[in-house]
């Protein structure tokens, strides 16, 4: 096998393409022959040292995968050889082949393309216990995405819109709001051109006739958040799901306070650790949904697996609409 070696996480120039041992699974474990991975922003953070989850070098990076098991450890009763799966472990991703915990693999069904497998679990799963779970979303409230045309805006848009919600979606560029349009969204607020805190606020409250959003999907953080909070709804709910703008904001708690307003916590992994139950019945109905058609990952390009790195560029210099996904030719 070949995999993307991280020796020391300094940066995607640390890492090596390199020949590696086939492993056998252990106990409860399965050997993946990945045939397609997506790029997460984690994986930009974990292989800078910068994520939450620091697993010790070397490593593999890469989240989030699909493929075919090829041979299947002791206990494993679930899974068969020549059986399509989809899995989120943190790492092993960006190689050839990986032996992934079974229990971190969701078989899927035939007609599950695997390019989209390998872009589906992360942004799709965020977005759905983001706003059907911790947000309680319902039909005709008003859900302003920021950061829209990333994996978790793109998803956000799609699950909220199938929700019965109308769909307000900010993006940094003209074409980023126009891709947000083709997915679904209601209206769109470019925040280059509403770059002041004032003209964000103002756009919004034109776009809402007044009243503000009731849900706000935050991917980005940075300087956007305390504006978009200052503009939510009575009973709004303010969803912290990611930095990716870079700081974290320092929101004053007075914002809560005078909108009875709700600062929400979205953190799936842990809730997929803590409520397994929940997280696999929720990610059967998002397979549903997607054999149903109303939600398909937006796929910016597909790159081989063999040119990560200009994956990661593309992702640094923040030009990717929804994901890039990295294939192997076998």
């Amino acid at each position: 096998m070949h995999a993307w070696l991280c020796e020391n996480p300094t940066g995607v120039d640390a890492l090596r393409w390199q020949e590696l041992p086939t492993p056998t699974p252990g106990a409860g474990e399965v050997l993946i022959e990945i045939a397609a991975a997506s790029l997460n922003f984690p994986d930009l953070l974990i292989v800078q040292n910068q994520y939450q989850f620091k697993p010790t070098p070397p490593f593999v990076p890469g989240s989030e995968y699909a493929g075919w098991v090829r041979a299947v450890g002791p206990g494993v009763t679930h899974l068969q050889p020549g059986q399509a799966v989809a899995c989120l472990t943190g790492t092993g991703g960006f190689a050839t082949h990986t032996a992934a915990p079974a229990d971190r693999c969701i078989p899927l069904p035939p007609a599950f393309d695997l390019t989209d497998a390998a872009a589906f679990i992360m942004t799709y799963a965020t977005a759905y216990h983001a706003l059907i779970d911790r947000a309680a979303l319902q039909p005709g409230e008003t859900v302003l995405v920021l950061g829209a045309a990333g994996g978790v805006g793109t998803a956000s848009i799609q699950v909220a819109k199938h929700a019965g919600a109308r769909v307000i979606a900010a993006a940094s560029s003209a074409d980023k709001c126009a891709l947000s349009q083709r997915i679904g969204a209601d209206a769109t607020l470019d925040y280059s051109v509403h770059t002041a805190a004032g003209s964000f606020r103002d756009e919004l409250k034109r776009l809402t006739d007044g009243r503000g959003p009731d849900v706000i999907v935050d991917p980005v953080g940075g300087d956007l958040a305390e504006p978009a909070f200052r503009s939510i709804a009575w009973r709004g709910r303010y969803l912290v799901i990611g930095f990716a703008g870079g700081p974290i904001p320092r929101l004053p708690l007075n914002l809560p306070l005078l909108k009875g307003a709700s600062l929400v916590g979205v953190f799936w992994g842990e809730f997929a650790r803590r409520e397994p139950q929940a997280n696999a019945a929720m990610l059967q109905t998002l397979a549903q949904w997607y054999l149903q058609g109303h939600i398909k990952p937006v796929i910016d390009r597909v790159l081989p697996m063999t040119e990560l790195p200009q994956a990661y560029a593309l992702m640094a210099e923040r030009q990717v609409r929804g994901k890039v996904v990295l294939r192997n030719d076998h």
